[in-house]
């Protein structure tokens, strides 16, 4: 039998997104935190016009509630004796002047519309909102931070997440706080869920929802309309009971429901089957425990998902564990790349950190003054970063990649030249060949799942236009602390790089043969709590032929 869905009731939130879609259809400004900025400002306007207007309106009904008193006190004494009360000429006069002065003052009072100034503001920017596609994106972001850093809807809804994490890296970092979500915004969730026909999310959603709810005069959420979602997608999810349960609340609510008096009749024999007893009786006690659900990881493959979301967690494999004969060769240094007259007075902090592959972090290469201006450079140019299309080559939008991009040229400005140059210095390698700076902002849950920087053989179209061959080797600036989240995790080794403002990470991609090297494969972790800048360097094979000769061995 099959079990027909809710029926699908747009709220007034989402009805708005969806009236602003076409002014706002390219906003995307979920994809970049330093984009959702303005919204922070915007809403503060908003509300100090929304407070002016209900002040305004708090105005008009003082004074018409003063008239009605008056008016209220005048008629009950002349209620009392009317022919009486007109012997009195003063009654008389105030009677007809109550009726050609005061009734239509009150009348007046009435239509006023003190809405217009409110009203006028919020068209002036409601171009501005975020559209149906941000919206849907957001909450794609809290679903994607709650699977990879196994977070429970209780710790989300409470405004806990992250906070372990957050201290345990960032311990003298003040930490970012969140508001309870109320009822409604969990039923949210669990919709957005729900049409993206992800059952398990939505269950936990709805669980939440139920367990938060309380009516309010302010939203139409009513607890049946949560149990309805619920019963649904615990049925979408195998677990039975728990759809059996929720219909039979949702009748006690609404007996008249008759898509849920015909499910109960399906449930109850579905438990009768499975369990081999006869059907559940009515007064069997009511559970009132969570259901239990069974994330679905076929909706969203990729192959190293438990090792890559493990180390999101900073909690890695005990395979992965290094010896103690690889330790000892991991050390930091000063660096001057063999007497470079630019690093001779200047060496670096280098620390090896890796050493299959063999990766090294360059402690504060970049100076804040210099962050600075790539970040004032690079802000209003951020666009949706792309990925490259394997067989045709042309960039695109993906799923897996959340953030958004900008790329900046040498001319542009001295501070790029000079990050050049010291690139250059620091690894010997050409950047005539390399590739324009990229700055990058995750945005909401901002992430990249793993992928390899180089072109893989079968890629054939990679890089092809750019005619300086594949990508040999990538550094990578973290321009940002991060409170919790956002590291870079190699899943094929086990290596997690946290991000830390100012540093460089640098491994090379190609062995000296011009192999790629397949455990290069990397991820940038969701960026649980925070802002995430970072700025990429890939550096390209072509010049390199002489600064990075060809080895004895393939493996070099």
């Amino acid at each position: 039998m099959f079990v027909p869905r809710p029926l699908m009731v747009l709220p007034v939130g989402l009805l708005l997104l969806f009236l602003g879609q076409q002014a706002c259809v390219n906003a995307e400004v979920f994809t970049a935190l330093c984009d959702m900025e303005y919204l922070i400002h915007m809403e503060k306007d908003l509300v100090d016009s929304l407070e002016q207007y209900i002040q305004r309106e708090e105005d008009k009904l003082n004074r018409i509630k003063t008239i009605h008193s008056r008016f209220k006190a005048v008629s009950k004494m002349a209620g009392e004796e009317p022919v009486k009360h007109l012997h009195h000429p003063v009654n008389a006069y105030l009677l007809v002047k109550r009726y050609t002065r005061d009734w239509p003052l009150l009348e007046a009072w009435i239509q006023e519309d003190t809405a217009e100034d409110f009203l006028y503001n919020l068209t002036k920017v409601k171009e501005s909102f975020p559209s149906d596609e941000d919206y849907m994106g957001a909450g794609k972001a809290l679903v994607r931070l709650q699977d990879t850093y196994d977070l429970s809807t209780q710790n989300i809804a409470m405004g806990k997440m992250g906070q372990e994490m957050a201290k345990a890296t960032h311990p003298d970092m003040e930490f970012t706080k969140s508001p309870e979500l109320w009822s409604e915004d969990c039923f949210e969730l669990g919709r957005l869920a729900y049409v993206d026909q992800d059952y398990y999310h939505c269950a936990l959603w709805m669980e939440e929802a139920l367990a938060r709810f309380q009516p309010d005069p302010t939203s139409d959420l009513t607890k049946d309309t949560i149990l309805d979602y619920l019963a649904y997608a615990s049925y979408q999810q195998n677990n039975i009971d728990r759809a059996y349960q929720a219909t039979k609340e949702l009748l006690k609510i609404n007996p008249e429901h008759t898509r849920a008096s015909n499910n109960m009749q399906f449930f109850e024999k579905e438990i009768a089957k499975t369990r081999n007893l006869v059907t559940p009786q009515k007064e069997e006690a009511e559970s009132t425990d969570r259901g239990e659900y069974r994330r679905d990881l076929a909706r969203d493959y990729l192959p190293e998902r438990e090792i890559y979301e493990l180390l999101c967690q900073a909690e890695q494999p005990e395979y992965f564990n290094i010896t103690p004969s690889r330790v000892k060769h991991l050390k930091c240094r000063y660096f001057n790349n063999n007497n470079h007259p630019r690093l001779l007075l200047a060496p670096q902090k280098l620390e090896q950190i890796f050493d299959k592959p063999k990766m090294w972090i360059f402690h504060n290469i970049l100076e804040d003054r210099e962050m600075d201006v790539i970040k004032e450079l690079a802000q209003p140019r951020l666009r949706r970063a792309t990925i490259q299309n394997s067989v045709t080559g042309e960039l695109e939008h993906a799923s897996y990649r959340i953030s958004k991009s900008a790329w900046l040229q040498g001319w542009e400005h001295k501070v790029i030249r000079r990050v050049n140059q010291r690139v250059e210095d620091v690894t010997g390698l050409t950047m005539e060949t390399a590739e324009e700076l990229q700055v990058v902002n995750y945005g909401m849950g901002g992430h990249y799942e793993p992928h390899f920087d180089f072109a893989r053989k079968e890629e054939v179209n990679a890089f092809k236009s750019l005619g300086t061959g594949n990508r040999i080797a990538t550094m990578l600036f973290y321009m940002s602390d991060v409170e919790a989240g956002g590291a870079t995790v190699f899943p094929q080794v086990g290596a997690r790089l946290v991000p830390e403002k100012g540093a460089g990470a640098f491994w090379y991609n190609l062995f000296k043969s011009g192999e790629g090297d397949m455990l290069t494969r990397h991820a940038a972790c969701p960026v649980l709590v925070g802002s995430k800048w970072v700025s990429n360097k890939w550096i390209h094979e072509r010049g390199q032929e002489f600064r990075r000769k060809c080895g004895l061995s393939p493996e070099d």
